[in-house]
């Protein structure tokens, strides 16, 4: 689809990778672009209509579909991360991670699939992670919610292709945004991964790698897994 003249929706549309959207959306000529946000009076990128929208909330998610009811490509990128091991981390993380990055993701999807089919069809994005290919152990609800968002992605790419709705994933490593303020690693710059996913829906692609290391973990997949990870390596007897 041609991002020149559609309707967009981001959720999470008021920060970080979300704003870059809205604002990369907005440059390239998107007619109307829903900033969604819990609070929509942290929108702040001139152009931008504020939305109300709470992902993890299905009456909210509802209110906004009634009210978005033009829109042709969906960016579904509101998250969270709670820093929720294995082993150790409380359980009410991994709820509050599976509610945002699974069952927010399908519940705003299944609301607007409808409106995109009756629309023409357009796209949907679901803002994924390296780490739906990987985990970090003291990470691990984020991961695992993220694993169930791709195995969704997967699913709706299936179900929506009968309406011609284009279904991608975006798949990405630390970005130089506030919920990565923290961690001392190479960082993408988010603006340039907002246009890079930008190009990709506008050429029709399903799975978009944003950096080299979502590159080389994906490519590791096939391996055993202690090409992943080498604490799995077996000491020479």
């Amino acid at each position: 689809m041609q991002i020149d003249g559609a309707v967009a929706l981001v959720t999470g549309g008021n920060r970080g990778l979300g704003e870059q959207f809205v604002k990369a959306l907005l440059d390239r000529g998107a007619a109307k672009v829903y900033a969604a946000a819990r609070n929509p009076d942290t929108v702040t990128v001139p152009g931008a209509v504020p939305l109300a929208l709470d992902i993890t909330d299905p009456a909210a998610v509802r209110a906004a579909a009634e009210q978005a009811q033009d829109v042709t490509l969906l960016i579904n990128n509101a998250g969270i991360s709670t820093g929720t091991g294995v082993l150790d981390g409380d359980l009410e993380g991994f709820r509050r991670e599976m509610d945002t990055h699974a069952f927010g993701t399908l519940e705003v999807s299944r609301a607007f699939a409808p409106i995109l089919a009756r629309n023409g069809g357009g796209a949907l994005l679901n803002v994924l992670s390296v780490l739906s290919w990987y985990v970090i152990p003291a990470n691990t609800a984020y991961s695992a919610s993220k694993a169930a968002a791709w195995a969704i992605t997967n699913a709706l790419r299936v179900q929506l292709a009968e309406q011609r709705t284009l279904v991608s994933a975006l798949h990405v490593g630390y970005m130089d945004t506030d919920m990565a303020a923290a961690v001392d690693q190479p960082k993408a710059d988010p603006a340039k991964v907002a246009h890079a996913a930008l190009d990709a829906i506008e050429a029709g692609r399903y799975e978009i790698i944003a950096d080299e290391i979502t590159a080389q973990v994906k490519a590791g997949l096939s391996a055993d897994p202690s090409a992943l990870y080498p604490q799995l390596v077996q000491p020479a007897a």
